[in-house]
């Protein structure tokens, strides 16, 4: 399913969060005294930030790949 557009003013608010955000997660990682899990937590946020998501395979529900077929079928105007 698509993900519901996010209003303008909505999104331009939360990327002004940009910076500050990205300070807080370092903290948490570099800080020695949170739990490793917050810290794990942390370093997988930092790492889809700055290389991406990584991708995610496609299977049908049998486990097989899936393949998609296109046709073109262009009709001659007489």
């Amino acid at each position: 399913m698509p993900r519901k557009k996010i209003p303008i003013d909505l999104r331009s608010a939360a990327r002004s969060y940009t910076g500050i955000s990205v300070k807080t997660i370092q903290g948490i990682l570099t800080n020695t005294t949170s739990k490793d899990s917050d810290r794990l937590h942390a370093a997988g946020m930092m790492l889809e930030r700055g290389w991406g998501r990584p991708s995610q395979p496609v299977t049908g529900a049998d486990g097989d790949e899936i393949r998609i077929t296109i046709r073109n079928i262009i009709e001659q105007k007489k």
